[in-house]
């Protein structure tokens, strides 16, 4: 957008705003019930959040389990979205939006409805209890690298070859 002497205060209020967001990645995965539909529920949740804009979701790919107890298969996907509040805050949107897709929390590893991670959070980093963002283990699982690299393909060829 091109701002200009006669701007009205809309554009520029709007053009600010954009400046100010945060590209976001999130790593979304689901392998209970109707996978795909659980995928698409969380986008479309996604969507309707009044601090997300510009929602695009990659491929979605199946994904055998790592770890835990023995379950299906995943549909795993990212999403690529311009976020206007703090990375807790949206992590604080995210799990609600898994709570109401029917997310248990059972243990580390176990099968679930609806997994959404905050992958990258721009270039911010975080360490604490609640949110570590860079997700730590996102290089070492093809799950997150091969549908990140349809948004990210440098970053994920150069963090791929570092492992």
């Amino acid at each position: 957008m091109l701002l200009y002497a006669g701007a009205d205060y809309h554009s520029v209020f709007a053009f600010a705003a954009y400046c100010l967001m945060t590209v976001v990645y999130l790593g979304m995965g689901s392998n209970l019930g109707d996978r795909k539909l659980n995928l698409l529920k969380a986008v479309d949740a996604l969507q309707a959040l009044d601090c997300l804009s510009h929602v695009r979701l990659s491929q979605i790919i199946e994904t055998a389990p790592v770890g835990g107890p023995q379950q299906g298969d995943y549909l795993n996907a990212v999403v690529e979205c311009h976020c206007s509040v703090s990375a807790i805050h949206l992590l604080e949107q995210v799990q609600i939006i898994e709570r109401q897709l029917k997310r248990q929390r059972l243990g580390k590893n176990h099968p679930r409805t609806i997994d959404v991670d905050i992958l990258l959070f721009g270039d911010e980093s975080h360490t604490s209890d609640a949110l570590t963002v860079p997700h730590p283990r996102m290089h070492q699982r093809e799950f997150v690298m091969r549908p990140l690299a349809e948004f990210l393909p440098e970053y994920c060829a150069n963090a791929t070859a570092n492992i």
